[in-house]
């Protein structure tokens, strides 16, 4: 018989919250759960224990207040809203209890309640991308790393808005079950196993603005559909029929980067994807992604990422990938 390992998560929930900040991990907890020998027992819990209206008007009706619900393995506080508000009480019980679970997590701004608590003090720690100069302003003793969609540092976790709590969960499953289990319930999910947590909150095509103009916009294109090809400001320029001064200077007047940043994301991107979804030899994929050479390559994801290109596929290729 399989043994089986319990691990308690409880969800602090309060008006405005935001639902899926706190049902995208649940559901992530609860797959796992159907495994044998696996069991998150979720349980959520308002100030009160009275129900709560969530930012998209439902209404959800916790298990518990937060006085009788039990120390959890896992705390897990979602954003949305309602954490603009000051919920005093709510804070004086995250002050006070909440260091005593195992795991500390937020979703999205989740984390400005666990600031306003004091438990972000001296940690790095992430936040939904419109909130991250905020965090930074109002707790200066918090280290805000505006770029990835979840932080770990300790036994505290920080995702990103919404998805990438999700991303996180997964991120954890797979820290306590296996990797295999997290791609189950990822496949389940139908969501990517896994977003690394050094992921940018955007893609290149994101972060960077859209450009107004048509011929800049076609350009942005043909740079995301042919990664290997000369994409050099002179070429790039030609392609736009501008002067390359006049087609660097308006790129970054339109987009808000530059086309060598630009391009250094959509080739990193696409490397990444191949990475995870083929088994293109490394070569094959410097070539396809407009790097020349694996070392060229391997230089860009040390800088990017921190890893190289065959540790980074170790990590994150899908299993099932057999193309």
């Amino acid at each position: 018989m399989t043994a089986v390992t319990q691990r308690t998560v409880l969800v602090v929930l309060f008006d405005g919250v935001q639902s899926l900040d706190a049902t995208g991990p649940m559901e992530v907890f609860a797959g796992a759960s159907r495994a044998p020998g696996v069991s998150y027992e979720l349980r959520t819990a308002s100030v009160d224990g009275g129900p709560v209206r969530t930012t998209a008007g439902l209404t959800l009706l916790p298990d518990s207040s937060l006085a009788e619900a039990p120390v959890p393995h896992m705390l897990l506080v979602p954003g949305g809203r309602g954490t603009r508000d000051a919920h005093p009480e709510l804070t004086d019980w995250l002050r006070a209890r909440a260091p005593r679970a195992e795991r500390l997590v937020s979703v999205c701004t989740g984390a400005l309640l666990l600031a306003r608590a004091g438990l972000l003090d001296g940690h790095r720690v992430t936040t939904h991308w419109n909130y991250c100069e905020q965090l930074a302003r109002d707790f200066p003793r918090v280290h805000v790393e505006p770029d990835p969609i979840f932080v770990r540092d300790g036994k505290l976790a920080t995702s990103a808005g919404v998805t990438a709590g999700i991303d996180l969960a997964l991120a954890l499953v797979e820290e306590d079950h296996g990797r295999d289990l997290a791609l189950t319930v990822a496949r389940h999910l139908v969501v990517f196993l896994r977003r690394p947590g050094n992921q940018a909150q955007f893609s290149a095509q994101l972060s960077a603005q859209t450009a107004r103009s048509e011929p800049l916009r076609e350009v942005q294109h043909w740079i995301t559909e042919h990664p290997d090809a000369d994409l050099a400001v002179d070429a790039l320029a030609a392609r736009a029929r501008l002067s390359p001064r006049h087609f660097a200077r308006a790129f970054r007047a339109e987009t808000g980067t530059t086309p060598g940043r630009y391009v250094d994301r959509v080739r990193l991107e696409h490397a990444r994807r191949l990475l995870e979804d083929t088994s293109d030899s490394v070569e094959r994929i410097a070539g396809a992604s407009g790097y020349g050479t694996p070392e060229a390559m391997r230089r860009a994801f040390v800088k990017a990422l921190a890893t190289a290109p065959a540790e980074y596929r170790r990590r994150f290729r899908t299993p099932m990938s057999t193309t």
